[in-house]
């Protein structure tokens, strides 16, 4: 079992259970999925680059997305290969968030932390990478552009106050 789900049995089910009055250790809020995502716009080349950085980042083989419709402003045709993303979930989500926090976080440019204001509502917490080198997985010297990358964390929370204590037990660092 890895660091952070053990922490999360060990420490943070107590804590939250006792915080917000649980009765049941099933009613604290847990991680569900996070979901990465690289969009790239129209070149195939850089979606299947794309796809290969996405792979090393996440340890598992992307979807690629495609345009729903057309748009001729954009010389966007319906099917066009647009994007990539990934799902992950169990252990591999886990061992994602581990790197990601303690890691890749660290060494993104003038980092303080990241919004707590990126909550949707219903515990989901969202926001985006203005680079994909932070991840070290990832080679400068062989990499073709820079690409931001969305990153979604999808709790079992029923509002953004139980989400934001999960994740912050969790040790992401929020600075609002």
């Amino acid at each position: 079992m890895l660091r952070l789900q053990e922490h999360y049995k060990s420490t943070i089910v107590p804590a939250l259970k006792k915080r917000f009055n649980y009765v049941n250790p099933m009613q604290v809020p847990r991680l569900e999925k996070i979901v990465i995502n690289m969009g790239v716009g129209i070149e195939s080349k850089e979606v299947d680059a794309a796809a290969e950085q996405l792979a090393l980042i996440a340890g598992q083989k992307p979807v690629i997305t495609r345009s729903r419709k057309s748009i001729a402003t954009f010389k966007l045709r319906e099917g066009m290969p647009i994007g990539c993303k990934v799902t992950l979930r169990g252990d591999r989500m886990y061992d994602f968030l581990e790197r990601f926090v303690f890691i890749a976080l660290p060494r993104v440019r003038d980092f303080r932390g990241v919004s707590g204001k990126s909550f949707d509502g219903r515990g989901n917490f969202a926001f985006g990478l203005k680079e994909q080198i932070v991840f070290p997985e990832i080679n400068y010297d062989q990499i073709d552009k820079v690409r931001g990358l969305d990153v979604i964390i999808c709790t079992s929370a029923h509002n953004n106050e139980e989400a934001k204590a999960l994740l912050s037990e969790l040790k992401i660092p929020f600075y609002n």
